[in-house]
């Protein structure tokens, strides 16, 4: 243990720096210590998890990223954008259909704003291939819940981050916006064999808090900054006097100085803190509340507003869950109360994206776990149905304003151009800029590809 007295000087937060420098194994850990400047920001506990996440090109200009809203329990897809006025009565359902911007394509009664925007769309009507499983595993992974437990196959949020990397090294790439749910198999799915250090930042609880340094001043870290510098000057000075000058010390180990450079900043905080926007644009926002429905997620349109300002700040992908849609009964009554809430949350986010210029590099995904069944049951309700479902996708730079695939007459099975889930999930990895050909690493080493190999992006929309 060595002790060096600093020149005379004395910082705001008490420390002086002709206090005794202990330079040693405990000198760093010291500062961090009681969790004054413990870089907790994203998903492991260490400082070499923080280096892993915001290791990235600095920038902050435009970048790809994906905004990702799961619909938690299944829409009914029959309902919202593929109905069927000529079914008979125990199919067709309570809905009118009206018309849309498009030339004979029509969605239900209740979605009048997103149907005059169709041409900013992408409609997907025949996704096949999905299980029947009430979770988020499908369309996160591109797996079923079992096997994504059993293989480690992470959530598309944690290989962004791992492909890709931060924009800058003071935002994460993967924000996850996904409430704690009842029913379990909701939940956002982790990173599986990447590791905690690919975690999506979950914005709120321990990870919020985590985000501000919590005992002590900007000014009072900027000066432990500062402490930390000066040790590492007095130890470049140390060694460049030994006999080898090339075991000299280095400036401050990059590690530390992103773990300041993470906590002394309040952009993630500022993107999250919704009283930053202009009210008028919260005002457009308004609509649903925090509270959870059912088993699944709150139905909050303000989630759109802080994931619009999550990518405009730099962060890759951000996923929101987005009300319950199990409607085994009273499928009409709910969904007459949820869908003009939906109406006007997706369709403003999608005039936002395109008011900022956003939309040729955010894309837009809206789906669930499956479709619901053709035939209305005994409680006014629809079941659970994986023969078929549909998506909307916007934004991206995609060939908007086109409806890709149809159903059979009861909205039961594709009829025409069948698009299986996994095909959506690799033409979002490819809006993202990541090939279909990239392996993943495992902890042992062993490759893992993103989806299957008979994964296809969609070309028609691209």
């Amino acid at each position: 243990m060595l002790t060096i007295y600093g020149p005379r000087q004395r910082y705001c937060d008490g420390l002086s720096r002709r206090s005794f420098l202990r330079i040693g194994a405990g000198a760093v850990g010291g500062l961090l210590a009681g969790g004054a400047i413990r870089p907790q920001l994203f998903a492991g506990d260490s400082i070499a998890a923080v280096a892993n996440q915001v290791a990235g090109p600095a920038g902050g200009g435009p970048h790809k990223a994906l905004i990702m809203v799961y619909l938690s329990g299944g829409l009914a897809h029959q309902d919202s954008f593929d109905p069927k006025p000529d079914a008979p009565a125990e199919a067709r359902g309570e809905f009118a259909p009206i018309s849309t911007r498009l030339p004979g394509v029509q969605f239900t009664e209740h979605l009048p704003r997103l149907a005059a925007m169709a041409d900013k769309l992408v409609v997907l009507r025949s996704i096949v291939g999905q299980r029947d499983e009430h979770s988020s595993f499908q369309t996160l992974t591109g797996y079923p819940m079992d096997v994504s437990q059993r293989e480690g196959r992470p959530n598309l949020g944690s290989v962004v981050a791992r492909v890709q990397g931060a924009t800058s090294p003071i935002m994460p790439p993967f924000v996850d916006l996904f409430p704690t749910m009842q029913h379990r198999p909701y939940n956002s799915p982790g990173p599986g064999v990447l590791g905690r250090d690919f975690a999506g930042v979950k914005a709120d609880g321990e990870d919020l808090a985590s985000m501000k340094p919590r005992f002590v001043s900007h000014e009072q870290m900027r000066n432990r900054r500062a402490l930390l510098g000066e040790i590492d000057r007095l130890r470049h000075e140390l060694d460049a006097a030994a006999t080898n000058p090339e075991t000299a010390a280095t400036d401050m180990d990059p590690v530390y100085r992103r773990a300041f450079d993470v906590l002394d900043s309040n952009r993630l905080v500022d993107a999250l803190d919704l009283a930053k926007e202009y009210p008028q644009v919260r005002e457009r926002y308004a609509g649903g509340s925090a509270n959870h429905q059912g088993d699944g997620a709150p139905l909050l349109n303000e989630h759109f507003l802080m994931a619009r300002r999550l990518v405009e700040a730099g962060v890759r992908v951000v996923t929101v869950a987005y009300g319950f849609w199990d409607t085994h009964g009273n499928n009409f009554g709910h969904l007459r109360g949820n869908l003009p809430v939906f109406d006007a949350g997706i369709s403003t986010l999608i005039d936002d994206l395109h008011a900022r210029g956003l939309d040729r590099d955010v894309t837009v995904c809206v789906w669930g776990e499956f479709g619901r069944t053709p035939k209305i049951n005994a409680n006014a309700g629809r079941d659970h149905w994986a023969p078929v479902n549909g998506a909307l996708l916007a934004g991206g730079g995609l060939r908007t304003g086109q409806v890709v695939g149809s159903t059979d007459k009861l909205a039961a099975y594709a009829l025409e151009r069948p698009i299986h889930f996994h095909d959506v999930l690799a033409t979002l990895y490819d809006r993202l800029g990541i090939s279909l050909e990239t392996l993943l690493r495992d902890a042992q080493n062993r490759p893992q590809r993103l989806l299957p190999d008979t994964a296809r992006v969609i070309g028609e929309i691209v």
